[in-house]
C-alpha cells in the first residue's frame, strides 16, 4: 500500500511539473503573439506616431525657443523647411485636384454624376448650417465677449491695420464673385487668378481698369484688396469694378474638371485613352504623396514652431481672448465628437470612432498646415487605402469640400459675430441672431482660397446687424491658432460627407459597377472593330492592332 501510494504522489507531482511547463510554453507563446500585436499597431500606424511626434516637437521648439529673442535670420531658417514641405504639398494640389475629378466623374454616368452633387452639396449645405448654430449658440451661453477686452488687447499695433480704415462691401458682391469664380472665362487663367470685386474712386475708374489689363499679377494680396474698401474720406464717391488677384480658381477648375469628366464618360470608347492618362496622373501623384510623407515630422515641426516663434507677445494675448479661445474649442469638440459621429452612425450604422481614428494623420496635417488643401493629398491616401471609401466618390467630393465645405468657418464666423457685438456692449434681437446664422452659412460657402479668408468673410457679418468692424482687429492676434482649430473641422467634414455620399449611392455605385463590366467586355469584343477602306477589321483604339489570319487548305497536285 505504501509503495502505491508513493507511487501516486510521484505520479501527481509529475503532472504537475508538465503542467506548469506546458502553462509556461502557453504564456511565452502568448506573450510573443502579445508582442506581434504590438508590433503590428506600431508598423500600421508608424506614419501617424511620426506625425504626432512632429507636432509636439514642434511645440516644444516653439515654447523653448521663445525667451531666447532669436534674430529674424533665425527664425527664418526655423521655419525654412516648412516653407519648402508647405510648397511641396501645394505642388501636387492642381493635377491632384485635375486627375481625381476627371477619373471620377468620368467612372460614373452623368445621371449619377447627378445624384452624387446634389447629396454632396445638400450635406455640405446643412452641415454648415448646423455649425453656424452652433456656434451661435454656445456665444449666447457662454458669453465671451467682455467690454472691457477691447483696451486691453487693442494695441497700436493692431490700430495701424487695414481693418481700421475699412468697410465691407455687401454680401451679394461676395456671391457675385462665387459665381465668376465658378464659371471662369478663361481656363488657362483660372490656374493663375481668380475674380474679385474692388471698389475705386469713380474719376479713377477707367485708370484702375486700365491698370487691371495690364497688371493683373503685379500686385500683392492685402486685406484692403480682399472685398474691402478704404473710406477715410467719406465725400469720395466709390463704384465697383471686378479684378484679378493672385491665386488658384480652384472652384473654376473643379467645375470645368466636373463637366469635363462627366462628358468624357458618355463617350465610349473614344474618352477611354484619356480616362486612363488622368488615372494614371492620379496614380503617380498618390505615389509621390507615399514619398513627402516621410517628410511630414520635419516639415509640420518647422511650421509650427517657426509661428509660435513669430507671434509677438503670445501669452498675454491668449489671456485676453481665452474664452473666445475656448468657446471656438468647445465647438469644434462637439461638432467633431457628438454631431460627426451621430452622423456617421445614423447613416451607416457602424462604428464612428474607428473611422475617426482612421484619420488621425490628415487631421494632424491639416491642423500643422492652416490648410485643407495642403491636407489633401494625405486625406486621399487615408480614406481609399485604410478607410476602403470607394474611389470614386473620393476623387469627387473631397477636392469638392476643399473649395466650399469650410464647416470650421461657418462656427468661426457666427462665434466671433457675436464676441465683438457682446464686446461692443450690443443687444441681438432674434432677426439679429438669425441673420448671424444665415450669413455665417453663406460666407463660409463663399469662401476665398486665401490665407485667414475667415477674417475677411466675417466683415460681411458684422455689416449685416451693425456691429462695429474695427473690433475684428483684435482676432488678427489669435487667428494664426484658430484657424489651425477650425481648419481641423473643415477636413473632417469632406471625409464624412464623403463616407455617407457613398453609403447613400451604394445602389447606384453597384449598378455602375455592372454597366462598366459589360463595358469592358464589350471593349474587347468584335463589336467594338470597325472595318476600314479594304474591308478588313481594325479596333477603334490607336495603337492597336487586328491580326487577320487567313488558313487555307492544302491544295494537292494530283
Amino acid at each position: 500500500m505504501c509503495l502505491v501510494h508513493e507511487m501516486a504522489q510521484s505520479q501527481q507531482s509529475f503532472l504537475k511539473q508538465e503542467a506548469g511547463h506546458l502553462s509556461r510554453e502557453d504564456k511565452l507563446l502568448k506573450m510573443g503573439d502579445h508582442r506581434s500585436n504590438w508590433r503590428r499597431v506600431l508598423g500600421d500606424n508608424k506614419l501617424i506616431l511620426i506625425t504626432l511626434s512632429g507636432v509636439l516637437l514642434g511645440v516644444i521648439i516653439g515654447f523653448t525657443f521663445r525667451p531666447l529673442g532669436l534674430s529674424s535670420d533665425s527664425l527664418m531658417l526655423i521655419a525654412y523647411p516648412g516653407e519648402l514641405f508647405m510648397r511641396v504639398l501645394k505642388l501636387m494640389i492642381l493635377p491632384l485636384v485635375i486627375a481625381s475629378l476627371i477619373s471620377g466623374s468620368s467612372s460614373l454616368n452623368a445621371k449619377l454624376n447627378g445624384k452624387i452633387a446634389l447629396r454632396t452639396f445638400v450635406y455640405f449645405l446643412t452641415t454648415s448650417l448646423l455649425n453656424a448654430i452652433l456656434g451661435t449658440s454656445l456665444a449666447l451661453i457662454i458669453h465671451p465677449g467682455n467690454p472691457t477686452t477691447d483696451d486691453a488687447v487693442q494695441t497700436d499695433l493692431l490700430r495701424d491695420t487695414p481693418l481700421s480704415k475699412t468697410k465691407t462691401v455687401s454680401l451679394m458682391d461676395s456671391v457675385l464673385d462665387l459665381g465668376r469664380n465658378i464659371f471662369p472665362d478663361n481656363i488657362f487663367q483660372a490656374a493663375l487668378q481668380q475674380a474679385h470685386t474692388v471698389y475705386v474712386p469713380k474719376e479713377t475708374v477707367g485708370l484702375a481698369a486700365n491698370s487691371t489689363e495690364l497688371s493683373q499679377t503685379s500686385a500683392p494680396i492685402t486685406s484692403s484688396s480682399v472685398n474691402l474698401v478704404d473710406w477715410s474720406e467719406s465725400n469720395v464717391e466709390w463704384t465697383r469694378i471686378v479684378e484679378y488677384r493672385s491665386g488658384t480658381n480652384s472652384l473654376g477648375i473643379v467645375f470645368f474638371c466636373l463637366v469635363f469628366g462627366t462628358l468624357l464618360g458618355t463617350i465610349g470608347r473614344k474618352g477611354y485613352v484619356v480616362v486612363q492618362f488622368f488615372s494614371a496622373i492620379f496614380d503617380v501623384i498618390m505615389k509621390m504623396v507615399t514619398g513627402v510623407m516621410w517628410l511630414t515630422p520635419i516639415g509640420i515641426s518647422s511650421v509650427i514652431a517657426g509661428k509660435i516663434l513669430s507671434v509677438d507677445d503670445i501669452g498675454f494675448v491668449m489671456t485676453q481672448l481665452a474664452w473666445f479661445i475656448f468657446t471656438i474649442a468647445l465647438g469644434v469638440f462637439l461638432y467633431q465628437w457628438i454631431i460627426l459621429q451621430a452622423i456617421y452612425f445614423v447613416f451607416i450604422r457602424k462604428n464612428p470612432f474607428r473611422f475617426y481614428l482612421g484619420l488621425v494623420q490628415p487631421i494632424l496635417t491639416g491642423f500643422a498646415t492652416a490648410s485643407t488643401a495642403a491636407a489633401l493629398p494625405l486625406t486621399f491616401r487615408c480614406m481609399n487605402e485604410r478607410l476602403k471609401i470607394d474611389s470614386r466618390i473620393t476623387r469627387f467630393v473631397l477636392p469638392i469640400g476643399c473649395n466650399i465645405n469650410m464647416d470650421g468657418t461657418a462656427l468661426f464666423i457666427s462665434v466671433a459675430s457675436i464676441f465683438i457685438a457682446q464686446m461692443s456692449n450690443m443687444t441681438l434681437n432674434v432677426g439679429q441672431v438669425v441673420t448671424v446664422v444665415l450669413t455665417s452659412t453663406a460666407a463660409s460657402m463663399s469662401s476665398a482660397s486665401i490665407p485667414s479668408a475667415a477674417l475677411v468673410l466675417l466683415l460681411i457679418a458684422l455689416s449685416a446687424i451693425d456691429a462695429p468692424i474695427n473690433n475684428a482687429t483684435l482676432l488678427f492676434a489669435i487667428d494664426w491658432f484658430v484657424d489651425r482649430i477650425r481648419t481641423t473641422n473643415n477636413l473632417l467634414g469632406d471625409c464624412y460627407a464623403a463616407a455617407v455620399v457613398e453609403h447613400l449611392s451604394r445602389n447606384e455605385l453597384k449598378i455602375s459597377d455592372i454597366d462598366a463590366y459589360y463595358k469592358d467586355d464589350d471593349i474587347t469584343s468584335d463589336d467594338q472593330c470597325e472595318q476600314d477602306a479594304n474591308g478588313k477589321r481594325k479596333l477603334s483604339f490607336p495603337n492597336s492592332v487586328i491580326l487577320n489570319v487567313e488558313v487555307s487548305t492544302p491544295v494537292s497536285n494530283t
